[in-house]
């Protein structure tokens, strides 16, 4: 038998890996029968010899392969010839469970996973009143409630983020110890995704206003934040902005866009003055831009705060 997990959403696949394994343990104490391999080149001998070999104490095996999608396209290929081999998809003895930390790109193992194996779960991020439902369920399960307002604003700061959103909210219940959260707490505890800031500084890119956005680079520095901080937000609020440029030039509607693109309505609201003062060629440059100067900083070519200078300097030079 063959399960296979993937998904942008890394929080509620690896839920779920977990939820699977601690199953599997339960029923097979032994644990001798329990084997997980991070993709590499020896994995193909190990997962042939696991399959070939006899199980102990007559116990179902699991194997858990992750990130073998991902892998030459030959070694892909073998897999699929192993499993084939030792007819993994009909053997109730085992289970081999494939597992990508993200959504991979389409490659010969991922389709043939995708067209075989009947267990197949893809975890999409979570976007609106999925992404509500789902806090609000783990607030309960964590022992606790939160006002209307409180989750409204709690979704708005972090988004579908629910590697963070679990850690805000182990902070809040701990804080409230059985109370309800409020909106207050959220403010006093939760630092928004979507830095205001940010935004501002956009804006006074997109004004070509270069000393405005000097200024209000350096008080973000002066408060402690790194150049690394400020430059990812940079590259993530470009990529909205070309996104829903991409979407509006095809002809889609400012109510659309927050369903279409993913992107929390907030989001959309502070995005669009920003977009008229750039075309859809200048964002792309733009965004790959930023996508090579970042490259730049993380192979020590350039300084982080060089790279943030020379971001204003270019956009709004």
């Amino acid at each position: 038998m063959i399960i296979f997990l993937y998904g942008p959403d890394s929080y509620r696949s690896n839920q779920k890996l977990k939820e699977i394994i601690k199953n599997y343990k339960a029923k097979h104490k032994s644990g001798l029968n329990f084997q997980s391999f991070d993709w590499s080149s020896s994995a193909l001998n190990d997962i042939k010899n696991i399959l070939s070999s006899v199980s102990m104490f007559d116990e179902k095996k699991l194997i858990v392969v992750k990130n073998a999608c991902g892998a030459a396209k030959d070694n892909q290929g073998k897999m699929i010839e192993i499993l084939k081999e030792k007819k993994a998809l009909q053997d109730e003895s085992v289970i081999i469970l494939f597992f990508e930390a993200a959504k991979p790109e389409k490659s010969e193992l991922f389709s043939w996973l995708a067209r075989h194996v009947r267990m197949v779960e893809c975890f999409e991020s979570l976007i609106g009143a999925k992404l509500v439902n789902w806090v609000k369920k783990e607030i309960e399960k964590a022992g606790s409630l939160i006002e209307a307002e409180a989750l409204e604003k709690l979704v708005s700061f972090i988004g579908a983020d629910l590697w963070q959103m679990h850690n805000e909210i182990d902070k809040l219940v701990s804080f409230k110890a059985g109370e309800p959260i409020t909106e207050n707490d959220v403010d006093l505890f939760i630092r928004s995704k979507y830095d205001t800031n940010i935004f501002a500084m956009i804006d006074a890119l997109a004004a070509r206003n270069k000393n405005l956005a000097y200024k209000l680079m350096h008080q973000h520095l002066s408060l402690g934040e790194n150049e690394i901080y400020i430059l990812t937000m940079f590259i993530y609020q470009f990529r909205n902005l070309l996104q829903i440029k991409n979407l509006i030039d095809a002809g889609i509607s400012y109510d659309a866009l927050a369903k279409k693109t993913g992107l929390h309505p907030f989001i959309i609201k502070k995005s669009w003055p920003q977009l008229k003062n750039f075309s859809q060629d200048i964002l792309k440059k733009i965004y790959d831009r930023l996508l090579s100067i970042d490259i730049g900083i993380k192979r020590g070519h350039i300084e982080p705060q060089t790279a943030l200078d020379l971001v204003v300097g270019e956009i709004a030079g």
